[in-house]
């Protein structure tokens, strides 16, 4: 009778080792270093740039119309405070989603 155990663990651990073997095998690999035309590095530069830029200001405008209508709410009920808050912090993550866009980019 087959021992389940003992082959899942078997299956597993090979498994878990081949993953080791391909991370171990791509970062032994020799880098080559590739010659990059100056036109590619600039494009490069400015599509990251307008990734974060344009990120940014969307985000400026937004944060700006969800503050002064949450200011108002504020006024009027006060108990919806954390609601105002998460969604004044919402518009970040537009930021930081550029950041990353820009990072990917360059890199």
């Amino acid at each position: 009778m087959i021992d389940k155990k003992k082959t899942a663990m078997l299956v597993f651990g090979a498994a878990f080792l081949a993953t080791l073997m391909g991370a171990a095998t791509a970062f032994a690999a020799e880098v080559v270093p590739a010659t990059v035309d100056w036109r590619v590095s600039a494009a490069k530069a400015i599509a990251a740039g307008l990734a974060m830029s344009v990120s940014a200001l969307a985000a400026g405008y937004a944060q700006a119309k969800i503050g002064s209508a949450g200011a108002g709410t504020l006024a009027e009920r006060p108990e919806v405070s954390i609601w105002v808050i998460t969604l004044q912090a919402l518009p970040e993550v537009i930021v930081l989603l550029g950041f990353v866009s820009a990072i990917m980019i360059n890199g």
